[in-house]
């Protein structure tokens, strides 16, 4: 890539999928750019092995922390723990990527219960909710530096955060893509991840703060399944992508994924990230 995000940044849900794609992304910025802060609910465990090699691969570049956004103990803690290494620093860009879909395979109404529907909200807009606001304190921080120099110039090189979303959460967009896929817990988590992303977009723009949803395009990973058009990270190529960007978008789509595709490509998004800049203006897709 040939733009680079610098300074830190967090991506939640590190450990597999679009979260690892994403730290490896960023983990290829040459020099002392950026550091990233890769966290996950199990660092030590089998599941984040490829994630502890990674971190392994770029020396002094991806710290991992352990995180489990469904758990307020442990963001709390996560965010202590990056706060202390971070310091003065501030943090430039929190990537709320982890989620989780009840029940684990698309499921009629029928199939779905008051659990399922309980525990995809609190990973999927409870867990982003609490970190952004647990974190709100370091973001202010970044956006505040060079302030006489940006001025109100909005940037996710200077603080933003990015949601990560899907275009079925789009209320407009349902009797389209329902019939694909029910995932009632998922579908309306998702869009309340929007709302909330609105939300936030509109209260942090007197701190600079960046506020978007990205729609990354249906995924070959363990929740996307594994009938698509793109593998994870390493096992595909493919050049940068970037959408058109205009002012009126809060739901970001990315460019020409049409069926399922992987997380290298999915990962265009930090150069969709990158375009944004101050773009973000208004109303979500719904």
């Amino acid at each position: 890539m040939s733009e680079r995000l610098k300074g830190n940044i967090l991506v939640t849900g590190a450990n597999r999928g679009i979260g690892l794609a994403l730290v490896q992304q960023l983990g290829e910025t040459p020099g002392e750019e950026g550091h990233i802060y890769a966290c996950c609910r199990d660092p030590q465990g089998p599941g984040a092995q490829a994630l502890r090699d990674l971190s392994t691969q770029c020396p002094g570049k991806i710290t991992v922390v352990k995180l489990d956004v469904s758990d307020v103990d442990s963001i709390s803690s996560a965010v202590q723990t990056v706060s202390r290494i971070i310091g003065a620093g501030g943090l430039n860009l929190l990537i709320n990527n982890a989620a989780i879909n009840r029940p684990e395979t698309p499921a009629p109404l029928s199939a779905c219960g008051k659990t399922d529907m309980m525990e995809a909200y609190e990973t999927n807009v409870v867990g982003p909710f609490l970190l952004v606001k647990m974190l709100l304190p370091l973001l202010q921080k970044a956006a505040a530096m060079d302030d006489t120099v940006k001025g109100n110039t909005m940037s996710c090189s200077r603080s933003a955060i990015v949601n990560i979303s899907t275009l079925i959460s789009s209320i407009e967009k349902c009797p389209e893509t329902f019939p694909i896929a029910q995932m009632y817990p998922y579908r309306t988590s998702k869009a309340a991840l929007n709302m909330l992303t609105r939300c936030l977009a509109e209260d942090f723009r007197r701190h600079n703060i960046l506020v978007a949803a990205v729609h990354p395009g249906w995924v070959r990973t363990a929740m996307g399944g594994g009938r698509g058009f793109s593998d994870p990270p390493g096992q595909c190529g493919g050049g940068t992508q970037y959408p058109d960007v205009t002012q009126q978008q809060t739901l970001w789509d990315a460019p020409g994924l049409a069926g399922q595709h992987n997380p290298l490509v999915a990962v265009t998004m930090t150069t969709t990230v990158k375009k944004m800049d101050s773009h973000l203006k208004s109303t979500c897709i719904l």
